[in-house]
């Protein structure tokens, strides 16, 4: 079904696809899925080396530790994709986080879609993926890191951090258990490791507001994009030093004539 989403879009766009695949985490697979949080990275890899064959319209028959294709003792026979895509490799992006993840993106994708990623820790963040390239024998050259952004362009900076706390303390205090946090061991990372206890604590508490404003302004303009537009010409600056050249950007704003604003604020002072 994936295949058959790509391959649509592919040839509904001219050849503009670009497939981000994430595989979440263990509530919401367990929780709203229904599939087992198990073997990821082996599933991951396992799912990209079946996209391929779809999308390269081969007889699609695959045996692996995760996934089995046909199913064995039943009617299912192994098929092809009758879309025929126009790119002649839809480009596949992880969205994913931890080291071993990040490694896998390194040696099986052609780029990562991170979230909160920091400039600052660009050499640290780097590490995985060059880890995994090098055990692929590839290089990195051609490989796209795509973070994804909030931004709120506003001469007042205090008002802007405010508008990004609901959203980051959600990620950092809710969205996973105590023990399985992505992101709260991200930003920990970071140098943040108390901050990021302190709010999961009180957001897993039900006390919210309080997890908000338990966030560091120093976390939010780390991870976020916000204040001014010098103050985000400069920031910028810094995603475009640490080699990222396309940033997915998503402007916290309520309205969508203010989000398109902000699109196009952020498009001229990249220019």
């Amino acid at each position: 079904m994936t295949a058959m989403t790509a391959a649509t879009i592919d040839n509904l766009s001219g050849g503009r696809m670009l497939l981000g695949l994430g595989t979440s985490g263990p509530q919401v697979s367990e929780g709203f899925h229904g599939v087992r949080f198990a073997k990821q990275l082996q599933r991951t890899r396992e799912y990209v080396a079946v996209l391929r064959k779809a999308l390269a319209r081969e007889k699609v028959e695959f045996h692996g530790e995760t996934i089995d294709l046909p199913l064995p003792d039943g009617p299912g026979k192994a098929l092809k994709l009758t879309i025929r895509p126009v790119q002649e490799r839809i480009p596949i992006f992880l969205a994913v986080l931890g080291p071993k993840n990040v490694a896998l993106a390194g040696e099986i994708a052609d780029g990562w879609l991170p979230v909160f990623f920091s400039p600052e820790h660009t050499k640290a963040l780097r590490g995985p993926l060059e880890e995994g390239a090098a055990r692929a024998g590839r290089s990195l050259d051609g490989f796209r890191i795509c973070p994804s952004v909030n931004v709120m362009i506003n001469d007042d900076l205090e008002s802007a951090r405010n508008a990004m706390r609901p959203i980051v303390a959600l990620y950092v205090g809710g969205m996973g258990s105590r023990e399985q946090n992505f992101y709260n061991r991200l930003v920990s990372s970071y140098g943040f490791e108390r901050a990021a206890e302190e709010v999961q604590e009180l957001y897993l508490a039900g006390r919210k507001t309080e997890a908000m404003f338990a966030l560091p302004d120093e976390l939010i303009d780390l991870v976020c994009i916000v204040g001014p537009r010098d103050r985000v010409k400069a920031k910028l600056r810094d995603f475009r030093d640490a080699g990222v050249e396309t940033l997915i950007v998503w402007p916290v704003m309520p309205d969508q004539g203010e989000r398109k604003a902000q699109l196009r604020a952020i498009a001229e002072l990249n220019d």
